[in-house]
């Protein structure tokens, strides 16, 4: 059924595909960040180990606030890896397993990228969509990872 919730069903469809983009980004964050919480090593090893941890964790659940974000705009939500490989802005290193502080700034280069996407999203969805609730959403969620990105950042000052 689809959502009367006074937005065109163009500009849903548009906000829908936008989220699935952002949905393809934290899945795809969710498991580098998982990957590295797996392998790290060395001397800060427990702490970054946790680190990871709590970062993923939290990006586990704006993954599901996202994925909910479609649905509430009456559409379905993508769920494959193929979708979301193909979605995705962020890029993957299959078999490399980096050291510490490279680990931390690959993180921290996807957090950023992310922020930069969503403050174009933000934009998009305030703009041209006209949808406050999601703008207030990705909003939110661009703080998160603003802060994911500060800790991180303090991490290779």
């Amino acid at each position: 059924m689809k959502a009367n919730i006074g937005i065109p069903q163009k500009n849903i469809d548009q906000c829908a595909k936008l989220l699935s983009v952002v949905l393809a980004d934290e899945i795809t964050l969710y498991t580098k960040s998982r990957k590295f919480h797996w392998n790290v090593s060395g001397n800060s090893f427990m702490e970054l180990h946790q680190l990871f941890e709590k970062q993923y964790t939290a990006l586990e659940k704006i993954i599901d606030e996202v994925a909910e974000r479609i649905n509430k705009l009456g559409k379905n939500t993508i769920g494959t890896m193929k979708e979301f490989s193909e979605l995705t802005n962020l890029k993957e290193s299959p078999g490399k397993y980096p050291a510490q502080k490279e680990m931390i700034a690959e993180l921290l280069a996807d957090h950023e990228t992310v922020i930069q996407e969503l403050r174009k999203n933000i934009e998009t969805c305030e703009e041209e969509i006209k949808d406050a609730a999601t703008t207030d959403f990705l909003t939110g969620v661009m703080e998160q990872h603003e802060t994911f990105a500060w800790i991180l950042r303090r991490y290779l000052s």
